[in-house]
């Protein structure tokens, strides 16, 4: 008890680390053992303070590790399970497993929106979009240094990968640009998207793009990067041209 009165701190964060350390093994199915680098994987940059090198702590680095360690083993699991399919083919697939909204779905479904850590005071759902698609790339890199490629590629295929029904990723197509320009061409119109507008907010940027056919604008659509932008405007031009239902 004395311990807890003189040092409380101490007794607060190794409860904390406990707590931590339980919800990581629980969510990649073994236990970590750098656990500084996993209090990172889960510290998003809107809570991050500088250290004694004035460098701000947050999962940013271990979120750029983490992107490209997921890139490289989804890529490395499709050219396994479809040995005779074609580069075109694979990278769509990679794309739709490993874009923004997969990842944030990914996230919520093995519970790692229950402990990444943020600033619960801002009140601008945009700031937090990607924040659990972000804490699982930052997470994916976390487990990359702790444990090496061969643990991070079973977390991968045996607890992310199994979340996604892959016959159905195949099937549904989401990317309504290409949908949208195949039909153009198809139909022999001229297609093209501009970014008309960019509306800036404190923590984010917002882009509005707009998309013409044969030089007549059909549809405009909004999003936090011109690509999500262009995505939405195809979308609503789909359905301006009756490809697509509202």
């Amino acid at each position: 008890m004395w311990i807890k009165r003189v040092f409380p701190f101490y007794i607060f964060s190794s409860e904390k680390d406990r707590r931590l350390k339980r919800a990581i093994e629980q969510i990649v199915g073994f236990k970590p053992l750098n656990l500084s680098l996993f209090r990172l994987a889960v510290k998003h940059t809107s809570i991050a303070r500088e250290n004694t090198k004035g460098l701000k702590e947050s999962n940013e680095r271990l979120e750029y590790l983490g992107d490209a360690v997921l890139g490289m083993i989804v890529a490395e699991y499709l050219f396994k399970k479809y040995p005779y399919k074609e580069e075109g083919f694979l990278t769509e697939i990679r794309s739709r497993i490993v874009n923004r909204e997969s990842l944030n779905q990914l996230a919520v479904k093995i519970g790692l929106n229950h402990i990444v850590e943020y600033n619960q005071s801002r009140k601008h759902a945009q700031s937090f979009k990607s924040l659990n698609g972000d804490c699982l790339e930052a997470l994916i890199g976390a487990i990359y240094l702790d444990r090496g490629q061969k643990k991070c590629r079973q977390f991968i295929v045996r607890k992310l990968l199994r979340h996604l029904d892959l016959e159905q990723v195949v099937k549904n197509n989401p990317n309504n640009k290409s949908q949208l320009i195949e039909w153009a061409h198809q139909e022999r119109k001229q297609i093209r998207f501009e970014i008309v507008e960019v509306k800036s907010g404190r923590h984010f940027k917002e882009f509005v793009s707009e998309v013409y056919l044969d030089e007549k604008a059909i549809a405009k659509g909004m999003g936090l990067s011109k690509k999500k932008a262009e995505q939405d405007a195809a979308r609503r031009g789909l359905i301006a041209v009756g490809q697509l239902k509202e």
